[in-house]
């Protein structure tokens, strides 16, 4: 019951995220499409959605359930990312979507593995900024602000993260083998940056 319910609230965590991933595609601001997308991480961390990205930063602090919880996690993300994406095809904006995210993931696609894990180890970084921000900042606005800043600023990098980029290869239709493994590589890279702070956290205290 336990599991079900982690794979529910992964679902819905990859639900959020692909709604950040439409506004995103549906802006021509750049800039703009990185804050809106903030709503995919400000309802994950509101209602306790289960988000790898956010989850396995805390792996190296809880226990083994926990860590054998992330896989399910993952597989939850996908089926929410993938079902957004599926329900947005059968609507009228599902070409203009579907057209802007080929064009994005053929440039993530011709992208050399090297960089991908680094482009997905940085997101991760500013992920952990986020959700540590909004769990631990004392001042209301500044749980908001860490949010708003983490997101925006991993995106308006090119940082790679593995969820939202579930969403966007559904959206163009673009999954084979390669992207899996793109996909792949992109949550080795997410789940280092990840744990990367709370880790030289631990060494600095």
């Amino acid at each position: 019951m336990r599991q079900l319910k982690t794979f529910v609230l992964g679902i819905l965590a990859g639900m959020s995220i692909a709604i950040g991933g439409t506004v995103f595609l549906s802006l021509e601001s750049k800039v703009l499409g990185a804050v809106f997308f903030t709503v995919g991480l400000f309802a994950v961390c509101t209602f306790g959605f289960s988000l790898f990205t956010g989850k396995v930063c805390y792996v190296f602090e809880r226990d083994a359930a926990y860590a054998l919880d992330l896989p399910v996690i993952w597989v939850g993300n996908l089926c929410g990312a993938w079902l957004t994406a599926a329900l947005q095809q059968m609507t009228r904006i599902g070409p203009g979507l579907a057209e802007k995210a080929r064009a994005l993931c053929e440039v993530k696609l011709s992208d050399n593995l090297l960089s991908i894990f680094i482009l997905a180890f940085f997101c991760n970084l500013m992920i952990y900024v986020a959700v540590e921000g909004y769990g631990k900042n004392p001042h209301e606005v500044g749980k908001y602000l860490s949010l708003l800043f983490g997101v925006t600023v991993f995106i308006l990098c090119g940082f790679e993260h593995c969820v939202a980029n579930m969403y966007y290869f559904s959206a163009a239709g673009a999954w084979s083998l390669k992207t899996l493994g793109y996909v792949l590589v992109m949550t080795a890279g997410n789940a280092a940056g990840g744990v990367c702070i709370p880790l030289l956290r631990k060494i600095a205290a």
